[in-house]
């Protein structure tokens, strides 16, 4: 076969996945959270037909050699941990993060996901859960009755219980941070999971150690820039037609040599 005809399939199949990555973006330009994939390419290996440096003669030496590489494939997808745009609103457990971090929510089998969505409710018990009813931790337990809802931007949560005039303090919403959040396990559902290539959790008061603080009645949006995708999306449709012409060029070449020969 062609070597042409390889290389110009895993460049048909590694755009391929860059529009996939592209369009999981798009399709989550208004999730709550959401951090944006970018591919990650790499060259395969190269065929040396003539080393470079190699001896032309007794005095002169190869400058450049015969390197013919053999194609391209992805090598991984990488979570973009910017910020996304902030949206105000005014719902007293609506949190977002402003800096860097992720809230801990605690799974069914006792693990710990980590999420940078801070839409909460209350559950049956008073406990403040995300979507899935995963619980915060560590627990933030608000009363029955209790009125004027405050988180800080410390993570220090008060309210006002029924028949006080005071707030009250219910607890401490910490966060964590990674050495490597790209390298953080997702799960869908905007959850994260550690790995070994994450490093493990560090704990911390919200604005302090590097950790943003917390801004109450307020979202992080999704951090996909739209027209940055969509531009994204038609250098990947020219790239992907370009290596089709170069399959089919290739595919040309070989059918007039077998008609010719």
């Amino acid at each position: 076969m062609s070597s042409a005809l390889w290389v110009s399939k895993t460049g048909l199949t590694a755009q391929d996945t860059a529009l996939s990555a592209v369009a999981n973006n798009l399709a989550n330009v208004n999730t709550v959270g959401f951090k944006a994939d970018r591919v990650v390419f790499e060259d395969l290996f190269y065929s040396i037909d003539l080393q470079p440096g190699a001896q032309a003669d007794q005095v002169n030496t190869v400058p450049s050699g015969i390197q013919l590489g053999s194609g391209v494939r992805v090598v991984g997808t990488q979570k973009v941990f910017t910020e996304g745009s902030m949206q105000t609103t005014n719902q007293p457990m609506d949190m977002a993060i402003v800096g860097a971090g992720f809230f801990q929510v605690e799974a069914p089998n006792g693990d710990i996901y980590y999420t940078e969505n801070g839409q909460f409710q209350l559950n049956a018990e008073g406990v403040m859960v995300n979507a899935q009813g995963l619980p915060l931790t560590p627990n933030i337990e608000v009363p029955a009755g209790a009125s004027r809802f405050t988180v800080g931007s410390d993570g220090i949560v008060t309210a006002v219980l029924a028949g006080d005039s005071l707030p009250s303090e219910l607890g401490q919403i910490n966060l964590v941070n990674f050495a490597n959040p790209a390298g953080l396990e997702a799960l869908g559902g905007n959850l994260y999971r550690e790995t070994v290539s994450s490093g493990e959790p560090q704990e911390g008061v919200p604005g302090e150690e590097g950790l943003g603080g917390l801004k109450q009645g307020v979202l992080e949006g999704s951090n996909v820039q739209v027209v940055e995708a969509m531009v994204n999306m038609i250098a990947i449709q020219r790239a992907y037609e370009a290596n089709a012409k170069v399959l089919d060029a290739a595919s040309g070449m070989q059918q007039f040599l077998n008609q010719t020969v």
